[in-house]
């Protein structure tokens, strides 16, 4: 499938997208941190924005925030050009590292953030309230934040994120230092965010986490965009299934054929079918049967996103020395 690994450089037609950029560029000196990035992130999904350290993720967020000011190309939020002042207000962020003080309750935090970000007095204690009750804070509200765990703490930020009632969340490695305990309410949490509309981009080096919570990504190496779209299209081509034989012959090999490619391994006791779909699979174990084969074992394989990601990565390595 390689539209999974195709360039997205214009919006599509409807509402504007969450993120669009083109040929994003960030340069410090000599060194470019960021070079023509370009993408579209529709609103209301959750999107994983992936790639090596260096890739020029962080570098990516600051300019999507309007932190750092871009070298060239442009780039889109919510359908303002990056930097717009009112634009920002629609725009939550919850960076990598954060610390709230130890002596303050989630209540009282969250209430200050409120006067940061120009809340109203009237809807300071139903925004406060939302958000503890979106991130599962509710009942532990009046507590003092030294006596959260590190999953706690992180929703704490979640709902910090959520002041303001934003249409556009940037999150910075929010699983990174949790347990798997601490995961699961972090990606419960993501999924409220969807439910409710909320768009999340997610920048994250944690890829079985975000194949659990996002909807598409973008892998991103050197700056640039390597693959873009959906989580099925970008692993899809992946699929395969070993089925395992008590003896081999030629002949199983022939009866496959029309289900994909088959090859032998394992010293002729297993045949690995990949191009097959999970709906043939039935239909391919039936053929070889029928061409005597005496099967063991039939396990399916999907390959993961993690495998993608780190083939892809070799690709772009390869297509970077070349042009060298």
């Amino acid at each position: 499938m390689t539209a999974a690994v195709s360039r997205e450089g214009s919006a599509s037609a409807g509402p504007s997208p969450a993120i669009h950029t083109v040929d994003l560029a960030k340069r410090y000196g000599d060194v470019a941190a960021l070079a023509a990035l370009s993408m579209s992130v529709p609103r209301g999904e959750v999107f994983g924005f992936l790639g090596p350290n260096g890739a020029g993720k962080t570098t990516a967020v600051k300019l999507l925030l309007g932190l750092t000011s871009p070298s060239g190309g442009e780039g889109f939020v919510l359908g303002a050009p990056i930097g717009d002042r009112e634009t920002r207000r629609k725009v939550g962020y919850l960076p990598e590292l954060f610390r709230y003080q130890d002596w303050l309750s989630a209540r009282e935090v969250l209430g200050f953030h409120c006067v940061l970000a120009g809340v109203s007095k009237g809807a300071r204690t139903r925004q406060v309230d939302d958000a503890l009750e979106t991130v599962g804070l509710a009942k532990r509200a009046s507590d003092r934040v030294g006596s959260y765990s590190k999953g706690m703490q992180q929703r704490l930020g979640l709902a910090v994120a959520l002041i303001g009632e934003p249409e556009l969340i940037l999150l910075d490695e929010p699983t990174s230092a949790l347990d798997p305990v601490g995961r699961r309410e972090v990606r419960d949490v993501l999924h409220a965010l969807k439910r409710r509309g909320v768009t999340v981009f997610l920048n994250s080096h944690l890829l079985t986490e975000v194949e659990q919570v996002c909807d598409r990504v973008a892998i991103v190496d050197r700056g640039r965009v390597i693959a873009i779209g959906p989580l099925a299209e970008i692993t899809g081509d992946g699929w395969s299934v070993r089925i395992r034989i008590e003896t081999a012959s030629p002949v199983f090999l022939d009866a496959l054929k029309p289900f994909g490619q088959a090859t032998e391994e394992e010293g002729g006791s297993a045949i690995v079918l990949r191009g097959v779909t999970p709906r043939e699979v039935p239909d391919a174990v039936a053929a070889i049967v029928r061409a005597g084969a005496r099967i063991t074992a039939v396990e399916p394989n999907r390959r993961s996103l993690e495998d993608q990601f780190i083939r892809l990565l070799h690709g772009s390595a390869d297509a970077a020395a070349r042009d060298r």
